[in-house]
């Protein structure tokens, strides 16, 4: 009786000891003496100790760092570009049988990727389409871990590190792109300016007594300095205009003021 209870306390140790809990986002990968058996789905699940080995692999997305490094462009300016992966599991099995670290494995190739993709291109170029450079990248890199079962989302090219010089070759190029535009802007508004004194100048040429109406106004705004004496020469036709206005007889072409 003794004997018999220890193998029923041994039974439901041995029993116990093999249950299991997969969560709900993973997967169970089960090994029968080491031959690929099946897959369990989340929840409670119980395995066979000694004899079956189960690993769970995660499914959720997950990110892998690539470490800043040096790629030289089409033009032959190196810089210094670090970037990440956003990956996930879509075969639980295929990443434990047909792959030793897959993550490791994805970084790696994705580095590999990134150099052989920006080695293709020309600096501005990389610099003005960068999302179509790390989108071009990550569909090398989906097809490559497609067997592993990996799905990779996207790659994301955090910062792109110029040298110093370039820098400041670009800093230069845009200061010039600057001065040509405010130059351009300045041309515009001098041009518009002209026309429009254009057809003030004729508006007050076919305006009876437009002129002298508009140099008087002039005058009048005039503040010299109290030490200065301002002297204008004025045509006769003003005179005859101002004449008419004010019924007045001018005594002299010339106006004096001062203060």
């Amino acid at each position: 009786m003794p004997f018999l209870i220890l193998i029923i306390v041994l039974l439901i140790i041995f029993g116990l000891g093999g249950l299991r809990v997969i969560d709900q986002y993973e997967r169970a990968v089960i090994l029968t003496f080491g031959k690929y058996s099946g897959t369990r789905a989340p929840g409670l699940t119980w395995i066979l100790v000694i004899v079956q080995k189960m690993i769970k692999v995660d499914l959720r997305i997950a990110t892998v760092d690539i470490p800043q490094q040096e790629v030289i462009t089409k033009d032959n300016v190196t810089v210094g570009i670090n970037a990440v992966v956003y990956f996930n599991v879509a075969n639980a099995e295929k990443s434990v049988l047909e792959i030793q670290n897959f993550q490791r494995s994805v970084a790696l190739y994705a580095q590999a990727t990134l150099r052989d993709v920006i080695g293709a291109v020309e600096l501005d170029t990389l610099l003005s389409e960068r999302d179509r450079i790390a989108n071009e990248i990550k569909k090398v890199v989906d097809v490559a871990t497609a067997p592993w079962g990996i799905e990779v989302s996207y790659i994301k090219m955090q910062d792109i590190e110029l040298p110093a010089d370039m820098k400041r070759v670009m800093a230069k190029q845009a200061e010039a792109e600057r001065l040509r535009r405010a130059i351009i802007i300045q041309a515009d508004g001098e041009a518009t300016a002209a026309v429009k004194l254009s057809q003030a100048a004729q508006t007050l040429g076919t305006a009876t007594h437009g002129i002298s109406l508009r140099t008087l106004q002039t005058i009048e705004k005039i503040n010299p300095d109290p030490s200065k004496t301002v002297i204008f020469t004025l045509p006769v036709d003003f005179f005859e205009g101002v004449r008419k206005l004010t019924g007045a007889t001018p005594s002299a072409p010339a106006v004096t003021v001062s203060k």
